[in-house]
């Protein structure tokens, strides 16, 4: 099966939401705790192994990181401009405080703000249940209703039917709590899930918002 996620290459990385590319087209956002195997994920999923940087130290990305994608084909519409954004990774403790004050502030602006957002990855340990800001992330998708599509890495630790199991637990919750989201077991060491996230990927690309955020800048 063809990458349509190939050919991803970094374009800026920025400290403020005002220093993103140009607000238009579409993209999609990848958030996630500090060593939940976000940049991996990323990796994973363009097949470029140096795209994002990882690192055994949780916390190294530290700034909102644009890649920029070949434009995404849309049944009767111009081809969109597309990108990835990913996030600051969050929950790591021996970042400053300043600076984790900064990320979260930012991270929130950008989820009000940015009208070319059309969906949220969101990268979770599947090892682990979900932390607040897991939750956080999920409430905010809920209310605002942004498609979120999450990951649940790390799966090759698991058996299969662990992992399923965990799955399972997941989605009963959702019913209830996040109807705009979906989720899927994942493990970029392990190749599992990768197709089916590009595929969400690409989905929540293609797709409009039903509502656009309040900031119309």
């Amino acid at each position: 099966m063809s990458n349509p996620l190939q050919g991803a290459q970094f374009v800026l990385a920025a400290h403020r939401i005002s220093q993103l590319p140009a607000d238009r087209g579409a993209e999609v956002a990848f958030a996630g705790r500090s060593n939940a195997g976000k940049s991996s994920a990323l990796n994973a999923l363009t097949n470029h192994k140096g795209l994002a940087r990882t690192s055994k130290t949780p916390g190294r990305t530290q700034q909102m990181v644009a890649f920029g994608l070949p434009p995404v084909a849309v049944e009767g519409q111009p081809p969109l401009d597309a990108r990835l954004i990913d996030l600051p990774g969050y929950g790591y403790a021996k970042v400053p405080l300043e600076m984790r004050e900064h990320w979260k502030l930012e991270i929130d602006a950008y989820l009000h703000q940015r009208r070319s957002l059309r969906g949220l990855v969101l990268i979770v340990d599947i090892r682990h249940p979900l932390k607040e800001f897991d939750r956080m992330m999920l409430a905010f998708c809920f209310a605002t209703q942004l498609p979120c599509h999450v990951l649940l890495t790390k799966a090759d630790k698991l058996s299969r039917n662990q992992a399923m199991q965990a799955l399972a637990a997941l989605r009963r919750e959702f019913a209830d709590n996040s109807p705009h989201a979906t989720a899927q077991i994942f493990s970029s060491a392990a190749s599992t899930g990768v197709d089916e996230a590009r595929e969400a990927v690409m989905t929540l690309l293609r797709t409009p918002r039903e509502t656009h955020p309040a900031g119309d800048r």
